[in-house]
């Protein structure tokens, strides 16, 4: 099996997300390395989870830190191989440090930003991973999402659920999707609901 189309799951905290996730044949592993941060994996807990789990990649996920912290906080992850950072300045600098890179945006963002800059960033490989703090997307929104996704890659983490994941994707030509991991009710046991029906929505033969 394996799944139609690019995904990345963020803010992971426990292994069984992680090892649900793998075996899902998800493309990517987010953790939260801000010390800061309510999702915040410490080297220790990261190695606990990542350790049980092959076959896909893992991402630092960074809000504030300059791009300089970021790499002095990812020596203690050696495997980490992707970064996203919700400011494109650090991104920026660390182009041509041997990391994928991901850019956090608002749709707010995404409505102002200038194509020639969203080319250039593209150019330069980073993917475009746009969010909102609303939970349903509007006419306006898909189309400034289809707009950035026709110069860009884009993966969308807002306003999916499993009844529409396969139609926005064909819509608005994004690369793929974001979904988030939750918390575990006790250890070993995790109430995985949507993201699971999302998942296996996009599932297909191989």
């Amino acid at each position: 099996m394996a799944l139609s189309t690019f995904v990345k799951i963020s803010g992971i905290t426990n292994l069984s997300d992680a090892r649900y996730c793998s075996g899902m044949y998800v493309d990517l592993l987010g953790f939260s390395l801000e010390q800061e941060s309510e999702k915040f994996i410490n080297p220790t807990q990261y190695n606990e989870i990542t350790g049980w789990v092959s076959g896909l990649e893992f991402v630092g996920e960074f809000q504030s830190y300059e791009s300089d912290k970021v790499l002095h906080t990812l020596e203690n992850y050696p495997t980490i191989k992707w970064v996203e950072h919700d400011r494109i300045d650090p991104l920026v600098d660390l182009e041509g440090k041997g990391f994928g890179l991901i850019y956090k945006m608002d749709l707010e963002d995404v409505r102002h930003i200038e194509l020639e800059v969203a080319e250039k960033l593209n150019a330069s490989g980073i993917i475009f991973h746009v969010t909102s703090i609303h939970e349903e997307l509007t006419d306006e929104d898909k189309k400034a999402i289809k707009i950035l996704s026709e110069n860009c890659r884009v993966i969308l983490g807002v306003g999916i659920t499993s009844e529409n994941v396969l139609d926005l994707i064909t819509e608005l030509g994004i690369y793929g999707i974001t979904l988030a991991g939750g918390k575990e009710i006790k250890p070993g046991l995790k109430d995985f609901d949507e993201l699971a029906d999302i998942l296996e929505t996009l599932e297909e033969d191989e």
